[in-house]
């Protein structure tokens, strides 16, 4: 709620515009860094410096104790004519001199050095006041930036450098991340030495506390570029500056009570100062300092905390400072009279925790800006600054100032980890916020870092939430158990993979169910489940899995667990042998042997794991989704008005498990949805739509949940599931009587799965989503992708359904897309040459021909070629092979002058498919539409050559060829070596080679 807009409405949302955790904004803080330092110092206070050790290490051990980075290098030079030599040929950051230099005054030197390097921080560090501070009568101290005594206390040089790294990057910082500003108003040398250390140890020790509960390591340490910057004012001008150039960014101000104000030793200046500052901000945070302590009046007058100087225990107060008044530590909700009632450590904790605070509690801090000012000493700058701004008297009741609070923080805890891999912590971790987890600090594997790329994409996609306000587009909820996970559990155990090469995969699954889980990962799983309950898919992540050019996927397992399961020992052990099963895949025959083919033999593989929310809903006792699919930016079966680049999905009811194996399914480019060939009559859709499918059952199921299956999904009928909520929101209606199909599940019928709701209706926008997606996939990867989807279409009042993007690759990744470049060479010597070819990839597997002999072809005899081709195929069917099919016109045409009359089920053995366009029959090409689901299912290359044109057949050497036998309507070839056939679906051309042939 702001002060000018009283809606308390929600959802309350966060921009990559504010400052938020993700990491581009931290990286761009901090640019000006003290790395290197000139030490001017003679020997003799060099060698005091250093009595008990090197400087330089004193300061490194600072850095390492503190976990900060880069520590500087300190160079030493023993004169200032030295030093002046030294600064003209290197770049130094910082210049530290001590006063008793044989050759020069320090003051002079200080003059002498800003007069060459103006803008170079020099600072005069002195073993005591006198002589020093106040500089003598007379001498120009404007060649010193600030005055500092050595106490012996290492941590004074750590303060020295951040003073003056925050004096470098205050302004750039504040603008370009709203980073805060601490104030520290002190004219004594002796007392800023003293004081500004304590500062910096406790800002830098209370930051590094707060981020415990930051996403990762790498945003931990970005993020303490974020901490507050301590500026140094030595009188009441330099304060007052400082104040009015960043009163928007102010976090606190220390200031003592005297100091110099207007050229005169004031009594009061500190109290001046924070009364004025204290009538512009009423809840800043201000603590004045004295070693008066009659001075705990004035103090009480401003208001402000008041610290005696002289105090034994100034440490501990100091600290008190921190955490009740800046911030820091644990937010304690206290009743107006200070009893303390409930704390909270961190944002989760406190979103938690408001619900049940009492309303004079939750007045009293709202009054007072703790909640900003603690979230604030979070670095949650947004948050703090959006309920900064928001005062107590704006808000009808407490209930609404709680609910203002809890949303935001929810928004921003859900905003933050929006396209983050965060690190898995039990303490804190939320599956309702929290997209994508990590447990361990190894690779995520292939499939895993995909899915974390997408949530990235999809953050920086505002886009798409503009276009789909009612859509909800997401990675579901995942977990990756990184290859840290597999190393650890291959050596718990002593697993060694040289000693399974005899064992068959049922032998190696049962050593690795077996096997025992280590220690740390077995807890960490165990406190994952107790925070997720719905079903679960437990995925490999190979490390080589979804690389470029190498097609991995589909050789490991996958495996899916209810996850409901009464005993929860039972869930755990449910979870742990899943993954288990598929650490174990990484060692099957199948993957070794494929390894060993590749550009990474010389390695073996490693293993993540994906545990990933499974989408869907509950149907009676099965669980399953309304739509999984598969899209691609690259139609390599383009259909007039079709093209190309459109691209391609194919969609089912259930899971999509049989997609990749060429189960029915409704395949149709997102920019045409209402395009399908395989539908276009009653006779063709009844053919090709989906019968069965795939569902988890969720009740009766053994505690091993048949994993010995492999995947332990069940396949269902549609017709048994007829009155479930998927297949009246997708289904259609056949009428027998009628031979009609209606795009209704109101009337009486069969129904049949069409997805006309969805590709013709719009009741989900599905085609258009995937258009959008597939564009941003390929502009992202830089490549033509494709993606694994759900779909769940319970949507709300607010939204029409979820969009589950489930795994996204480039498309060379999974696919038998070996090499396919065609080359002039292979256009000389092929058997066949189309330059309108559709499929894509290469085959070697296909040893005979079939092709109708052109010399005795009469358009008059074709439904007894269609039955001679029939009976052939019936041969080839029996024994498992395949073959090439060549023959003039349309094959499966209607018409039967145009082309031979086959059906599908006449050809179904076929592996690859020519049709010739010629003076007899001229036709254009069919693409086999009418049985076109089987041809992109299976794969089939689908050659159309035009003789006379630029293809190419060569009759004279296939007449050539050895036949096996050659009727009055057939030739039927049989080689010695398969033949090689190259199909290159980006440039629609394909050539069939002999292998060993030579260009004729």
């Amino acid at each position: 709620m702001d002060t000018n807009n009283n809606n308390f409405s929600l959802p309350v949302s966060f921009q990559d515009g504010d400052f938020d955790t993700h990491f581009k904004v931290f990286y761009e803080l901090m640019a000006n860094r003290v790395t290197e330092i000139l030490l001017v110092a003679s020997p003799y206070d060099a060698y005091i410096l250093e009595e008990d050790g090197s400087l330089a290490t004193k300061l490194i051990n600072e850095y390492r104790g503190l976990n900060l980075s880069r520590p500087p290098r300190i160079t030493q030079a023993a004169t200032a004519a030295q030093a002046m030599t030294m600064l003209d040929e290197k770049a130094f950051h910082l210049v530290i001199a001590m006063p008793h230099l044989d050759d020069m005054d320090i003051f002079d030197l200080g003059r002498r050095i800003k007069a060459a390097h103006p803008d170079l921080p020099v600072v005069c560090l002195a073993h005591g006041v006198r002589g020093v501070y106040p500089p003598p009568e007379g001498k120009d101290c404007s060649g010193i930036d600030q005055f500092f005594i050595w106490l012996g206390d290492a941590d004074l040089l750590l303060a020295i450098v951040k003073s003056m790294e925050d004096r470098l990057n205050v302004a750039a910082d504040t603008r370009r991340a709203m980073v805060r500003v601490l104030i520290l108003v002190e004219d004594s040398p002796l007392y800023t030495s003293y004081l500004l250390p304590l500062i910096y140890k406790e800002v830098v020790n209370q930051t590094q506390e707060v981020l415990e509960e930051s996403l990762n390591q790498e945003h931990r340490l970005l993020k303490m570029r974020a901490r507050p910057k301590i500026l140094v004012a030595k009188n009441y001008e330099q304060a007052i500056s400082l104040y009015r150039q960043y009163s928007d960014y102010l976090f606190g101000i220390i200031s003592d009570t005297r100091y110099p104000k207007g050229g005169t030793l004031t009594a009061d200046a500190g109290y001046t100062f924070l009364s004025e500052v204290r009538q512009a901000i009423y809840d800043l945070p201000l603590l004045l300092i004295s070693n008066e302590p009659e001075n705990k009046t004035l103090a009480a007058r401003i208001p402000a905390t008041f610290l005696d100087k002289n105090s034994d225990a100034l440490l501990d107060k100091i600290h008190h400072f921190f955490r009740n008044s800046l911030g820091f530590g644990d937010f304690i909700f206290r009743r107006p009279g200070g009893s303390e009632i409930i704390r909270a450590a961190n944002l989760k904790a406190l979103e938690e925790i408001l619900p049940s605070v009492p309303d004079e509690s939750l007045l009293y801090h709202a009054k007072r800006n703790r909640f900003s000012n603690w979230i604030m000493a979070r670095s949650e700058i947004a948050l703090a600054s959006r309920l900064r701004k928001a005062r107590a008297a704006d808000f009808p009741g407490a209930d609404a100032i709680r609910q203002f609070i809890i949303s935001h923080i929810h928004a921003l805890r859900k905003w933050r980890q929006k396209g983050v891999v965060v690190q898995f912590n039990s303490s804190d971790y939320d599956p309702d916020i929290s997209d994508f987890a990590k447990i361990g600090n190894g690779s995520l594997g292939g499939k895993a870092r995909g899915l974390a790329f997408v949530t990235n994409l999809l953050r920086k996609s505002t886009d798409l939430e503009q276009h789909y306000p009612d859509v909800t587009i997401r990675v579901p909820q995942t977990l990756t158990i990184t290859t840290e996970g597999f190393d650890a559990f291959v050596a718990h155990n002593g697993l060694d993979p040289s000693a399974i090469t005899d064992l068959s995969d049922d032998d190696i699954a049962a050593m690795f169910l077996n096997a025992g889980m280590p220690p740390w990962l077995d807890d960490q799983l165990a406190d994952y489940l107790r925070s997720v309950h719905h079903p679960l898919s437990v995925r490999s992540s190979g490390l080589l899995e979804d690389v470029h050019h190498h097609p991995f996927t589909g050789l490991y397992k996958t495996y899916m667990v209810p996850n409901n399961h009464t005993d929860f020992a039972v869930r755990c052990r449910q979870l742990t042998s899943a993954v288990k099963l598929v650490y174990a895949s990484t060692w099957f025959r199948e993957p070794r042997t494929f390894l060993k083919g590749t550009a990474y033999r010389l390695r073996s593989d490693q293993m993540a794991v994906i545990v990933q929310q499974l989408v869907g809903s509950r149907q009676g006792g099965f669980f399953y989704p309304d739509i999984s699919g598969v899209a691609r930016s690259h139609n390599f079966y383009p259909v007039a008005p079709l093209k190309a680049e459109d691209g391609v999905a194919r969609i089912v009811m259930g899971f999509g498990r049989g997609i990749p194996e060429g189960e029915p399914s409704v395949r149709f480019s997102p920019a045409h949805p209402q395009v399908m060939p395989q539908f276009s009559k009653v006779e063709d859709t009844l053919a090709n739509v989906q019968r069965t499918f795939w569902a988890l059952r969720l009740a009766g199921m053994p505690d091993d949940l048949y994993f010995e299956r492999g995947v332990n999904l069940e396949i269902r009928h549609v017709d048994d599931a007829e009155t479930e909520v998927p297949v009246q929101r997708l289904a259609s209606t056949y009428i027998a009587a009628e031979n009609r199909i209606r795009d209704t599940v109101q009337v009486p019928g069969s129904r049949i799965l069409t997805f006309a709701p969805v590709l013709k209706y719009d009741t989900f926008p599905l085609p258009a989503l995937l258009k959008d997606l597939l564009a941003l996939g390929r502009e992202g990867m830089g490549c033509p992708v494709e993606f694994e989807f759900s779909v769940d279409l319970n949507g709300d009042a607010e939204k029409r359904g979820t969009f589950n993007i489930l795994q996204m690759r480039p498309m060379s990744a999974g696919q038998d897309h070996l090499d396919v470049a065609i080359t002039d060479t292979d256009v000389a010597r092929a058997l066949c040459y189309s330059t309108e070819a559709l499929g894509h990839g290469r085959k070697h597997n296909i040893a005979d021909i079939v092709y109708v002999r052109p010399d005795t072809f009469d358009p008059a005899r074709t439904p007894a070629i269609a039955r001679a081709i029939a009976a052939c195929n019936e041969t080839f069917r029996k024994t498992n092979r395949s073959y090439l099919l060549v023959g003039p016109g349309r094959w499966g045409s209607f018409d039967r002058w145009l082309g031979i009359p086959v059906k599908w089920h006449d050809i179904d053995a076929v592996g690859g498919m020519v049709e010739i366009r010629n003076d007899q029959i001229k036709a254009d090409p069919s693409h086999g539409s009418h049985f076109f689901h089987h041809i992109t299912a299976n794969g089939i290359p689908y050659l159309t050559i035009t003789e006379g044109g630029g293809d190419t057949i060569r009759w004279d050497r296939l007449k050539a060829l050895p036949h096996r036998c050659q009727d009055d309507y057939l030739g039927h070839i049989t080689l010695g070596h398969p033949l090689i056939i190259k199909c290159d679906g980006r440039q629609m051309r394909a050539v069939v080679l002999l292998e060993n042939s030579n260009p004729v």
